[in-house]
């Protein structure tokens, strides 16, 4: 019988990083530069997502949004960020953490307006079955489709 080697720990940075999005095509543009090891989905864990994410130069983790369902923390491992949300920027330093509230509508999202890499430790509620996303800033939102997984659709319902 072989052993499970989830049961096991591991360095962080041999999860191989995912730099693709889940956005529609017109929306993609926005994580370019971004980089996240999905931690948490690499033991299988179901009810909190943990990513380790690295933010190139220029690169931002999403479009400011925010969750109806689904608490996130952000800590800044290294590097310099800017956490941009309905009050405006401030910068956040290695060290630094900040809290999203599920159910608060104010849009958040992390830039990288230095020159070096900035790395971020990132954890959520997993909630697909009821939780919706909220982008104050963009023609977009995101629904929970019935079957434990969500949709891209317009604000007005219709299909991105």
């Amino acid at each position: 019988m072989s052993e499970d080697p989830k049961t096991k720990p591991i360095a962080a940075l041999s999860v191989p990083p995912r730099t693709k999005t889940a956005y529609p095509a017109e929306f993609a543009g926005v994580t370019e530069g971004r980089a996240k090891r999905a931690l948490g989905t690499h033991f299988g864990l179901s009810q909190f997502g943990v990513n380790l994410t690295t933010l190139a130069p220029g690169a931002k983790t999403a479009l400011r949004h925010w969750h109806s369902e689904e608490d996130e923390f952000v800590y800044v491992l290294s590097g310099e960020v800017t956490l941009v949300t309905n009050a405006g920027a401030a910068l956040m330093r290695a060290g630094d953490c900040m809290g999203f509230r599920a159910g608060t509508p104010d849009g958040h999202r992390i830039e990288n307006r230095g020159t070096s890499d900035a790395v971020l430790l990132e954890v959520g509620t997993r909630r697909p079955d009821i939780d919706q996303v909220h982008y104050p800033d963009d023609d977009l939102a995101v629904v929970p489709d019935g079957t434990g997984k969500r949709l891209f659709r317009r604000k007005d319902g219709t299909p991105v």
